[in-house]
């Protein structure tokens, strides 16, 4: 779950345990929800709450387009958190529950 390479602006030092969940993209996102267990989507879905204004201060002084690749892996972390903030707080699962085999693709990126 760690890296050792800062990912991260330095405000967010204590993040960095987490920057594994700095993914750009939705599927890998998602395929990293499915592959952590709930005792790991809660502690970090704990520690990144924690910082959610924090990070959208930091990020609002931004443009969206012109994230510096600190910042961009900032903005990836916390669209994880939205990723297993209902796993969390509803499903208590990481699939969304009674789903079966249902899938939908996210087509374009905002920001990758």
């Amino acid at each position: 779950m760690t890296t050792t390479e800062t990912r991260l602006p330095t405000e967010f030092a204590d993040l960095e345990p987490y920057a594994d969940w700095a993914l750009a993209t939705e599927p890998e996102r998602y395929a990293k929800r499915l592959a952590s267990t709930m005792p790991e989507m809660q502690q970090f879905y704990d520690t990144a709450f924690a910082r959610l204004d924090d990070a959208i201060t930091y990020l609002d002084k931004f443009d969206l387009d012109d994230l510096d690749d600190d910042a961009r892996a900032l903005m990836h972390l916390m669209q994880s958190l939205v990723m297993v903030s209902f796993p969390i707080e509803v499903w208590k699962q990481p699939r969304v529950p009674d789903s079966g085999a249902a899938w939908a693709e996210l087509i374009k990126e905002p920001v990758v």
